[in-house]
This record gives C-alpha cells, sequence and structure tokens, in this order.
C-alpha cells in the first residue's frame, strides 16, 4: 500500500497529468477511459471486466430507456432490467458470504463459505450508474451519446475507489465541455494536498491510536475506551473527507467539479444536522432514489416512519455485508425519526454548546457500531464504555493518550471550519500565493515522509 501511494503521487499522477494536457482535447475522453482501466486494473488485473460489463451494460439501458422514451412499458422495462441487473451483482459479489452465513444459522443446514473477492468501489460505481439510468427515465439527464464519454464518468479515477458518488446529470456537461484552466488546477492542487494531509497526517495518526487501544478495549478503563472511540472517530473523519479532498482535487486538475461530500460535520447540533453534512453525496442518493420514491413524507406519519427505517436500513447495508452496519444504520434512522417528531422542539431550546455535546455522543456510540463487525465484541465495547469496574484508565491507555494527545488536539480543531474562517481573513493578501505554495509543498514533503515511515496507511472506504 505504501509503494503503490508514492507510485501513484510520483509516477502515475504526473504521467497521467502530463499525457492528458498534451492530447488534443478531442481525444482526452478517449486518453481518461483508457487510464481509469488502468488505474483500476492496478489493483484489480481480473475485475476491471466486471466494471467494463457495467459501464456496457448500462449504456445500453439508458440508451433503450431513452429510445422508448414513447412507450411507457418497455422504457420502464428497461429501467427495471437494468437496475435488477445492477443491484443483482452487487448483491453477488457483496452480500452472497453474510447470506450464507445467514442461512447457515439454521440447524438443519451447513452450506460451504463462498470466498468471492469484493471489487474496490463496486458500491460508489453501481449507485452511480443507476442514478444514470433513472434519472435518464426520468428525463432529469441527458441520454449519454458516446460509449466512451459514459465510460470516462463511470471510471473516473479521482473518484472511483471511494466516491464521493457522482450523478451522471451534475457532469454530464463537463464530459464534453469542460475547460481547464491555471486556476482551476491550482485549486485542485491545493485542495488534493489539503487532502493529502488529512489522510497522512491525520488519519493514519488516529488509525494507529483506535488500533492500540481497540486491540485490548477490555484493559483500559472507561475513559481509555471513550479515548479509543474519539481516535476512531476522528480517523474516519479524517481518512474519508481526506479522499473526497484528494478527489475533487484531482477532478479540479482535470477539468471537472464534483460537489462537496463534507461540511464539518462534527460541529452540528442533531443528529439530523449531521446528516446533512456527513457524506452528502450517499445521502442525497437515497433521498432521491429512494425515500421520495417510497413516498418520502407525502403518505403520513406511518408511512414516512417505514420509509425512513428502510432508507437507513439500506444505509447500514450499503456500508457493508455485517449486521452490525444494518444496527448502525437503523440506529441513526431511529434517532432521525425520534429527533424529527419528538425531540427537534426541545433541542432547539439547549443552548448550542449542549446540542454540540448531544450531537458527538450519540455520533461516537453511532462509530463504536460502526467498528466492531462481531457482534459480540460490539456489545462488549459498549459495555465497556459505561463499565468503571474495570477502572478510569490503565496506565498503557493513559501513556498512548498522553503521546498522541498533541495530534488530537490538532485533529479537533481541524474538524472545525475555524482554519478556513482564518483563511479566508487573507484572500485579498498580495502574497498569500506565496505562503500557500510553501504550505502544500510543505505537506507533501511531510507526507511522503510519513508514506515511506509508516506501514499502517489504509483508506477505510475502500471496502465499500
Amino acid at each position: 500500500m505504501v509503494f503503490s501511494s508514492l507510485v501513484f503521487l510520483f509516477a502515475y499522477l504526473p504521467l497521467t497529468l502530463l499525457i492528458y494536457y498534451i492530447t488534443p482535447p478531442i481525444g482526452r475522453n478517449i486518453f481518461l477511459f483508457i487510464v481509469n482501466l488502468i488505474f483500476y486494473g492496478w489493483g484489480e488485473p481480473t475485475l476491471v471486466l466486471l466494471m467494463v460489463f457495467n459501464i456496457f451494460f448500462n449504456y445500453l439501458g439508458g440508451y433503450f430507456v431513452d429510445k422508448y422514451r414513447s412507450d411507457q412499458k418497455k422504457s420502464k422495462l428497461f429501467l427495471i432490467l437494468t437496475c435488477v441487473l445492477d443491484i443483482g451483482i452487487l448483491a453477488v459479489f457483496k452480500y452472497t458470504g453474510m447470506l450464507v452465513d445467514t442461512v447457515n444459522l439454521l440447524p438443519f443446514l451447513n452450506i460451504p463459505s463462498l470466498k468471492i473477492s469484493l471489487p474496490i468501489g463496486i458500491s460508489f460505481y453501481t449507485f452511480q450508474t443507476m442514478s444514470y439510468v433513472i434519472d435518464v427515465y426520468r428525463n432529469d439527464a441527458p441520454v449519454s451519446k458516446s460509449f466512451i464519454g459514459f465510460g470516462t464518468y463511470v471510471a473516473l479515477f479521482p473518484q472511483l475507489i471511494a466516491g464521493p458518488i457522482v450523478r451522471y446529470r451534475d457532469v454530464a456537461y463537463q464530459l464534453d465541455h469542460r475547460v481547464e484552466t491555471l486556476d482551476r488546477f491550482t485549486k485542485g492542487v491545493k485542495l488534493f494536498c489539503v487532502g493529502l494531509g488529512k489522510k497522512v497526517l491525520i488519519a493514519n495518526q488516529m488509525g494507529a491510536l483506535t488500533s492500540a487501544m481497540f486491540g485490548h478495549p477490555d484493559e483500559n478503563g472507561v475513559l481509555g475506551t471513550w479515548v479509543g472511540i474519539a481516535a476512531y472517530t476522528l480517523q474516519i473523519y479524517f481518512d474519508f473527507s481526506g479522499y473526497s479532498d484528494m478527489a475533487c482535487g484531482l477532478g479540479n486538475m482535470l477539468g471537472f467539479e464534483f460537489l462537496k461530500n463534507f461540511d464539518y460535520p462534527y460541529i452540528s447540533k442533531s443528529i439530523t444536522d449531521f446528516w446533512r453534512r456527513w457524506h452528502i453525496s450517499l445521502s442525497t442518493w437515497f433521498k432521491e432514489y429512494v425515500y421520495i420514491p417510497l413516498g418520502g413524507n407525502r403518505k403520513g406519519m406511518k408511512r414516512q416512519i417505514i420509509n425512513l427505517l428502510i432508507v437507513w436500513g439500506l444505509t447500514g447495508l450499503w456500508h457493508g455485508a455485517s449486521y452490525n452496519f444494518i444496527f448502525w444504520g437503523l440506529y441513526y434512522g431511529g434517532l432521525l425519526i425520534l429527533e424529527k417528531f419528538v425531540l427537534k422542539k426541545w433541542l432547539d431550546r439547549l443552548p448550542t454548546a449542549v446540542q454540540h455535546i448531544y450531537t458527538i455522543f450519540i455520533v461516537m456510540i453511532g462509530w463504536g457500531l460502526f467498528y466492531f463487525t462481531d457482534v459480540g465484541q460490539l456489545f462488549n465495547f459498549m459495555g465497556d464504555l459505561f463499565n468503571f469496574g474495570n477502572g478510569l484508565i490503565s496506565q498503557s491507555a493513559l501513556s498512548l493518550t498522553l503521546s498522541y494527545l498533541p495530534i488530537m488536539i490538532i485533529a479537533g480543531v481541524a474538524s472545525t471550519p475555524l482554519a478556513a474562517k482564518y483563511y479566508a481573513r487573507f484572500s485579498g493578501w498580495k502574497y498569500l500565493w506565496i505562503a500557500e505554495t510553501a504550505f502544500c509543498a510543505l505537506i507533501l514533503f511531510v507526507s511522503t515522509a510519513c508514506l515511506v515511515r509508516q506501514s499502517y496507511n489504509p483508506f477505510l472506504y475502500f471496502r465499500f
């Protein structure tokens, strides 16, 4: 992983950008399509064929949906067939093992476990292709006239393996008419460097602390257990938002503009507010393609509650083939229902600080549900959070906490818009570009040094 990261930074990316910009505009989509498949095939040599197949049948699905637009039955039939195939492939590769394990709970069955390799990013690109066909059916997006253009959209390497989920209608015009400018490229470099720093300098450090704390969670004491979940809370934010920033930055370098995927979720004052700020592209996808088609809030309170539970159960399941993810999704679904129908009027009256504390407490408990895929470990962990019988904090947990405290404080501050507000104050400064260049160079240098030195460098959302 470390070698791959360095090869990407100092070989693959510079070479790709160089060839991209010397290629005439008419051939840039062709080049991107090829280089996207090479990028994916780098880690998934055989499963790249699955992606090509996904691109092909969704392209055909969109074509036939549009062709038979005047015949509602035929158009709808091609929509359904395409979506069923999309969901079916995702289910086979992602959920077969979970289904087999569930069925094997019956005493008279013992089906052998199937080892099916999970294609990297399959949940992301499947949702992108489904949104395309649905939007064409709704006449919310133009049908793609170019297989290469559509393939470029699906396999675009900046956001291919860990999002954000980019809808075709948001980039359809850019695919054929994007304008690459120096200002946009510079913006992309700065955003990429910020994302790289988030990932390598903060997320990886918090990940190391999380692993150390959760190696023996029942030996940390109550405070040590809370430090562990706080570290994971910071890790997952800086890991995923860092990747999203890098994806958007890379998109800028290639002339694309992707929508923001995170908006400082840890400053939220309610769970409802949190999910307006966290993984915005996923929340938007489920709202537009599941919640509203189910009836949304248009069919009475009971139906709305059922719709919310369905959406959040599916949101949890999207994240992984394990029951803890379903628990995690339903946990948030239940809390959102509670806030909407019971707590909102009370929450609005509370001091802002109390609203923040309430939200971050709920979110941290939620990340505990998210982290532990083993249900037994999950329940033990939840008990350790409030079990003072284990002591306040062990010596080893205290030592770890003190050694990581400076970076935890930096991470806490960096998860708020404080730095962005101070940066905005200097936006008119004549020599700001010098400071920005030095800052980006420093992040790149230090991140490279850390990548060479660190052995821990996962992207958490690659598995989704």
